[in-house]
């Protein structure tokens, strides 16, 4: 399986996911903090993350599969949503808590 296809697997088997520095319990840079911290004032009970500093290929290849050059990556229902600062822009507006009540509805 090539790199873009494992990204590819990833963002479509999990209706949340987060590809983030570190983990949601040991995040190692601040926005991957605040992106975890997002989610779950936002209610995900639940999300799947990819530690991108444990898996090199990974965090060479998203960027250029999500043509977003920063990391963390959120993604809702295969779709990409964006990094940290539109994670909490969401978050302050509502309208993350309606999309990951949607994404944990239907999985």
């Amino acid at each position: 399986m090539s790199v873009q296809e494992q990204i590819k697997a990833e963002v479509e088997g999990h209706p949340i996911v987060l590809f983030m520095k570190g983990t949601p319990q040991f995040p190692m840079c601040g926005f991957s903090s605040r992106s975890v911290q997002a989610l779950r004032a936002a209610g995900a009970a639940s999300f799947h993350t990819v530690n991108v500093l444990e898996q090199p290929e990974i965090r060479a290849n998203l960027p250029r599969y999500s043509d977003w050059p920063t990391f963390p990556q959120l993604f809702i229902n295969g779709e990409l949503i964006g990094g940290c600062d539109i994670t909490v822009e969401l978050l302050d507006s509502g309208e993350l808590a309606r999309m990951v009540a949607e994404a944990q509805k239907a999985a």
